[in-house]
């Protein structure tokens, strides 16, 4: 077998790792159950959490950078903020705007929002200008809670937000309020929207994705009760930002699930990251693929393997790292899972395997696409094709009553992502636009992201967002930006291709300037090719198609930057420069 994938997956893999679970398959069996749950079911995020806080009052649930709060306190404390949240107006089926950086507070705000029945609107707190405005404007929110840490970006609205209450105001108020469990908990339904998570769809902008309760009780069940298996012993550090599902909905169901602690910090830091997990007492972790590869990058030290972490969950690691990540650091079992804020269908590392995302028993195909527009192949009956065992092509999950797509706030957008009367008259299917290799018995490995959004940094990056920011350049007329392959590099790095004013020249550090200020620093392209034209005909997509393939490729007809930094801004390429950005040295990497 090739050492950098898994082509397929046999029944003997399968086998092989069952008696090592066997002595978890208590615990299993009582998660199974709640991937059964129906929409109208009395099931939820808060009655979730603060059933474990009655069954466990004086157990660690949460670390924070030295501080420590019981089951018990955090719900107390969860509590107060929802009678705070009640107070300003927020009812069940509210949105509560929330923009906070990675803190105790942003966690009992949002715990707080979804035990009133309201739902969390979790905001990028690197967004900036009209992107956040839009992004605003998406929730519809009665309330927005404010953390200080994010009154520059904040500031940057030209609206203003019909009530906002900072969060320290929220923390100072809840002292004074009482801390039983609010009665509306035990009455929210599965059916009802907990979260809104932001993604950045193919339309540019970013789109509200509707999280429900009932989907992430599956999440809790699938992923974190069958998948990650914690126990009460386990801490699960996580220092990925609360704003992503894979903080909010991985780690923190998975901790819920095993009754475990969550530790969470700030940010991620690559120097740092193995001394805060010691110092958490950490035995799991959340990751995404770019955190493997910059832990990778590392220096070897002590810490390697001085800590206590035996799992870690998450996606996006690169199959020909994942022997070298595993021998180095140690790590026993690696939970890969494939899922998208949006997608109605989870796969989830479960049996141990190596190099795949794991199974998943809801129906789902993997057919034949088109490479130029990045959808689904119909062939002349109409109909779509599977790919065949060990093949690649685009990935498709059934929408049934089961397997329900809850879509975005925006219906348009939510119709979008529909594939209909695919293989037969009234069948449904959500289009994840990924590409996916069929490993077999239900499971698959991640390859690569179609479309007009490429993912960098574990942040999904618009292209018409990007394309947008080039309208701060005077010098610049058109541009057109794509995502393209760096060897050694997880997700894509941004690239534009742009053409000039006559006898205007590029100036980098202009050019620089006005990206950095207009996007969040992930999504600032490394790579600026300016060009003679760029075509605006009806095949313009094959064009881009064209310049996607030839990359940072020098030629005779353009010329070639890349990104220094914010200070040095864009400068001509030189050869080892994707070399740097894929050891992570670069300057604007």
């Amino acid at each position: 077998m090739n050492t950098d994938a898994r082509s397929t997956v046999s029944l003997f893999d399968l086998a092989r790792s069952l008696p090592g679970m066997a002595t978890q398959a208590p615990g299993m069996i009582r998660n199974a159950v709640h991937m059964l749950v129906r929409s109208g079911d009395k099931a939820s995020i808060g009655l979730f959490f603060q059933r474990g806080a009655a069954k466990h009052p004086d157990r660690p649930f949460l670390r924070f950078e030295g501080r420590q709060y019981t089951w018990g306190e955090a719900n107390a404390e969860v509590n107060r903020y929802a009678n705070v949240l009640a107070a300003h107006g927020v009812e069940r089926g509210d949105v509560v705007g929330i923009l906070l950086s990675n803190r105790p507070e942003a966690l009992f705000t949002v715990l707080a929002t979804v035990k009133l029945g309201a739902t969390a609107g979790l905001l990028n707190h690197n967004q900036r200008d009209a992107v956040l405005q839009h992004s605003f404007g998406l929730l519809n929110s009665v309330l927005d809670v404010i953390g200080e840490e994010c009154a520059e970006g904040f500031g940057t609205l030209t609206e203003p937000r019909p009530a906002v209450l900072w969060s320290e105001d929220l923390a100072a108020r809840a002292r004074t309020m009482e801390s039983a469990d609010p009665v509306v908990t035990e009455e929210i339904t599965a059916r009802e929207r907990a979260y809104l998570i932001f993604t950045s769809g193919t339309t540019g902008l970013p789109k509200a994705s509707v999280m429900t309760h009932q989907r992430w009780t599956k999440s809790m069940a699938g992923i974190g009760g069958l998948g990650v298996r914690l126990t009460g012993k386990d801490t699960l550090y996580c220092c990925l930002p609360l704003y992503h599902n894979n903080a909010l909905t991985v780690a923190l169901s998975s901790v819920i699930a095993g009754g475990a602690t969550f530790a969470l910090g700030r940010k991620f830091s690559a120097t740092r990251f193995w001394d805060e997990a010691i110092d958490n007492r950490a035995t799991a972790f959340v990751y995404i693929g770019e955190l493997c590869r910059y832990l990778l990058n590392q220096p070897a030290k002590r810490t390697d393997r001085s800590h206590t972490v035996r799992l870690c969950v998450g996606n996006g690691l690169r199959p020909e790292l994942w022997d070298e990540f595993q021998s180095r650091f140690g790590i026993k079992r690696i939970v890969e899972f494939y899922g998208a804020s949006e997608g109605n269908v989870a796969f989830i590392n479960a049996f141990g395997l190596d190099k795949t995302a794991g199974f998943t028993p809801l129906p789902f195909a993997i057919v034949e696409y088109d490479d130029a527009t990045g959808k689904a192949l119909r062939h002349p009956d109409g109909r779509l094709r599977r790919v065949r065992p060990g093949g690649i092509g685009l990935l498709l999950a059934k929408v049934t009553n089961s397997s329900p797509f809850d879509g975005y706030t925006d219906a348009a957008a939510t119709e979008s992502k529909l594939v209909r009367d695919g293989f037969k008259p009234g069948d449904c299917w959500f289009d994840t636009g990924d590409l996916v290799r069929d490993q077999r018995f239900g499971h698959i490995a991640f390859v690569d992201r179609l479309g007009d959004t490429f993912r960098w940094k574990g942040e999904n990056v618009a292209t018409t967002e990007v394309e947008g920011a080039f309208g701060g350049i005077d010098s610049v007329t058109q541009a057109v930006v794509f995502g393209v392959d760096i060897p050694g590099a997880d997700g894509k790095a941004g690239m534009a291709a742009v053409t000039l004013h006559e006898g205007a020249a590029f100036d980098g550090k202009v050019a620089a300037k006005a990206l950095y200020d207009r996007l969040p620093t992930y999504a600032v392209p490394l790579f600026i090719r300016v060009v003679p034209e760029l075509e605006q005909t009806s095949t313009f997509k094959s064009r881009k198609v064209e310049l996607r393939k030839q990359g940072y490729t020098p030629d005779d007809h353009s010329a070639l930057y890349v990104l220094a930094g914010r200070a040095d801004g864009y400068v001509p390429a030189y050869p080892d420069y994707a070399a740097e950005v894929a050891a992570g040295r670069a300057p604007g990497n």
